[in-house]
């Protein structure tokens, strides 16, 4: 997840498309129309829910456009093959 969240801030497209579960991976992923600027993350709960699954919940906070901070509350579901991916997501 520390990863996926520095792939955002860096803008890594290409490290959230490898690290997305090809069922689930957006066709196109365009991160340089993207203004927010990304403030921290916490994470709030990792757990493995099975050998091959697993959840973390976490809180990022950002501004988009300078505006007042936000946060986005998530709790996400990853699965692992041969690597962990990032399935899906449910914002709280």
């Amino acid at each position: 997840m520390r990863s996926r969240y520095s792939a955002y801030v860096l803008q890594l497209t290409q490290y959230l498309i490898q690290t997305w579960h090809p069922d689930t991976r957006p066709s196109d992923l365009d991160l340089t129309q993207d203004h927010t600027q990304w403030l921290g993350l916490t994470i709030i709960r990792a757990e493995n829910t099975s050998l091959d699954t697993a959840i973390v919940e976490f809180v990022a906070r950002y501004k988009v456009g300078g505006n007042r901070a936000e946060r986005m509350h998530e709790t996400s579901q990853f699965s692992y093959s041969d690597a962990w991916y990032y399935v899906t997501g449910q914002v709280k």
